[in-house]
């Protein structure tokens, strides 16, 4: 079977760039191992996206944004960093730009359904579920992929968006920096006896950061990072235990809480990809850059980022050029490298800051929040970042 455009990973990034491509002309093969009822109706994985308004403009364009429901999408007016017991926070908000908030917080599972639904309907793509892929093979002719049937695909262009454990990104033989810190993140929807005003807090407390993203009425997401066997416990309480806990841990400045639903545990890696490209191949979201989720960009980051290697194959597929050319494939990994590695590298500095207990590091951190509250350039660079279109 032959198309022009070969995705391997049917996530977020993978069915936006499919979306992306729509009214090329170019026909797309989508592969996901996973049952079609789990990319068509996702369970939810207790993971709230913050979305800057960048983010939540590409959705758009792609069809997708109007597809989730307004009770859905709850807005970020401000957020806070906290910082041990000091009660001094770093605050950001719009800043008299005339936006009415930050962004939207969105479940990851209401996106995806989303772009799934916008996606299943678009001429031109084939979505093959349950495809496990024995192997792929790119050259200057063209891409190949064998699945676990025998089933052979062709195309010009092979897109891996397979995770940050990517196994494409293993089959192209390209390297990646990953960092495993021996900490898992523990996401978790309650509901509080006090408002959260949309105010989202990042709390960098000793031994434990704890992020409230705030969601529509008095309910909030939970973010609980510690070492993996303190987060494997903590998960394994009994709900009205676990509530009283993070209402402690939380010094219970949102009052009593009670557990909404499920918990979700996500061991912590970040991965950094050597090559965003190879022979007649791409990498797109998590299987190019894997984010700390302490920033929340990651999302963010992947959707700008399969948005500038369609911007490349739609021009060159307008002009009639190779698709899958060096040419039309370095472009776009250099200008994703270019936006990526400043959020990377700043976001794996601000990790180690605040996850540094001794006396010396506790005492950074504290001047660093001071410093940044006492210059303008800092905010505003936060929050233009935050609000970008």
């Amino acid at each position: 079977m032959q198309s022009d455009v070969l995705i391997i990973g049917g996530g977020p990034a993978g069915l936006a760039f499919a979306r992306a491509l729509n009214g090329s002309g170019l026909s797309v093969t989508l592969l996901e191992r996973q049952p079609l009822a789990a990319i068509a109706e996702p369970a939810d994985d207790g993971r709230e996206i913050a979305l800057t308004h960048r983010s939540m403009a590409i959705l758009s364009e792609l069809g997708a944004w109007e597809r989730i429901a307004e009770e859905d999408k709850a807005p970020l007016r401000a957020a806070r960093v906290l910082n041990g017991q000091s009660p001094f926070a770093l605050s950001f908000d719009t800043g008299g730009t005339g936006a009415d908030a930050l962004g939207r917080l969105v479940s990851n599972h209401r996106i995806r359904a989303a772009l799934y639904a916008c996606v299943a309907q678009q001429p031109g793509v084939e979505i093959r579920s349950d495809a496990e892929v024995a192997s792929v093979r790119t050259g200057r002719e063209g891409v190949e992929a064998v699945l676990a049937d025998g089933t052979r695909l062709r195309a010009k262009l092979l897109v891996g968006a397979d995770s940050r454990f990517s196994w494409v990104r293993d089959k192209l033989g390209i390297a990646a920096e990953i960092q495993r810190i021996g900490r898992s993140m523990l996401v978790a929807r309650v509901e509080h006896a006090r408002p959260h005003d949309s105010v989202a807090t990042e709390w960098f407390d000793h031994h434990q950061t704890i992020a409230m993203l705030p969601l529509n009425g008095d309910r909030s997401s939970a973010v609980v990072t510690l070492p993996s066997a303190q987060i494997e416990r903590l998960a394994a309480i009994e709900e009205g235990a676990f509530a009283a806990e993070l209402e402690r841990r939380y010094r219970g400045r949102l009052g009593a809480m009670r557990l909404e639903g499920g918990r979700h545990v996500y061991p912590l890696a970040m991965t950094w990809s050597r090559h965003f490209a190879a022979t007649r191949a791409a990498l797109i979201g998590d299987a190019a850059v894997g984010m700390h989720p302490v920033t929340a960009h990651g999302f963010n980051l992947g959707l700008s980022g399969q948005q500038l290697l369609a911007d490349a194959v739609r021009a060159a597929a307008r002009s009639r050029r190779d698709i899958g050319s060096d040419t039309v494939l370095r472009r776009y990994e250099r200008a994703h490298r270019r936006a990526a590695w400043p959020l990377y590298a700043g976001t794996n500095a601000l990790v180690r800051l605040y996850t540094d207990e001794t006396l010396p590091g506790r005492a950074a951190r504290h001047m660093v929040l001071r410093l940044g509250q006492r210059l303008p350039m800092v905010r505003s660079g936060v929050r233009e970042m935050l609000m970008a279109r």
